[in-house]
């Protein structure tokens, strides 16, 4: 298995509050769920789960929303997390608190619709924060390509570019994406695949627009990343 588990940092910027917010609130309810008994589990997961046809009816778009802070088990919860506390924060303390909270919500919204548009049948609930964090991946490929991530790749960590580990990061979500296609459902992998897609074409397209419109911090001695004005 390969994990990032660190990255530069940027120094002078917004503190990352809804990047660390986020972590906790996905925490807190993965444990809300193991407190539920199997039967109600389930229940749970399928009243506050986004569900493809149901969202096409126009039912319960509330879960939208819930399902981003719903997460099947604890690999995938570690999984999430761990790309969300490694990418995230970097792009809240460039872009700022608020935008950043708009930016990972429309990033969300935004893996829905590429996994409803290729699943629109379906009856199965979708859960995670893997669509918004793949927004956030997105981004930030396009704002700091040359940071430095730290992969642990088995009892080795190693440091390689953003740009290698993401572009390597997409390439497989699209073979897997696209092999998904000659089923029913991509569920039948059990993954999205096309949330991840959707949502991280939508973060390289804000992210162009963030490396345009903000003040992107410069690389310094040290790995670390700052900007000695004020961030826009």
């Amino acid at each position: 298995m390969i994990f990032p588990i660190g990255d530069d940092q940027v120094k002078g910027g917004f503190y990352p509050l809804f990047s660390y917010g986020f972590i906790l609130i996905n925490i807190a309810v993965f444990l809300f769920q193991l407190s539920l008994p199997y039967e109600q589990l389930n229940a749970f997961i399928y009243e506050y789960g986004s569900v493809p046809v149901e969202t096409l009816e126009g039912k319960d778009l509330f879960t939208l929303f819930t399902s981003m802070f719903l997460h099947g088990g604890w690999m995938h919860l570690i999984g999430n997390m761990l790309f969300l506390w490694v990418f995230a924060d970097n792009i809240e303390a460039t872009i700022g608190n608020f935008r950043f909270l708009i930016f990972y919500v429309l990033g969300g919204l935004a893996a829905h619709a590429a996994h409803i548009y290729f699943n629109p049948i379906s009856t199965v609930p979708t859960v995670g924060a893997s669509g918004a964090i793949s927004a956030v991946m997105g981004a930030y490929l396009v704002m700091f390509p040359t940071s430095r991530v730290r992969v642990l790749i088995l009892f080795f960590t190693i440091r390689v570019s953003a740009f290698l580990f993401l572009g390597f990061w997409i390439w497989q979500q699209w073979m897997s994406g696209t092999a998904s296609l000659e089923v029913a459902t991509a569920q039948s992998a059990g993954v999205a695949w096309w949330a991840h897609i959707g949502g991280f074409a939508y973060g390289l397209v804000a992210g162009i627009y963030y490396r345009l419109s903000t003040r992107i911090p410069t690389k310094q001695r040290g790995g670390d990343y700052y900007n000695d004005e004020s961030f826009v």
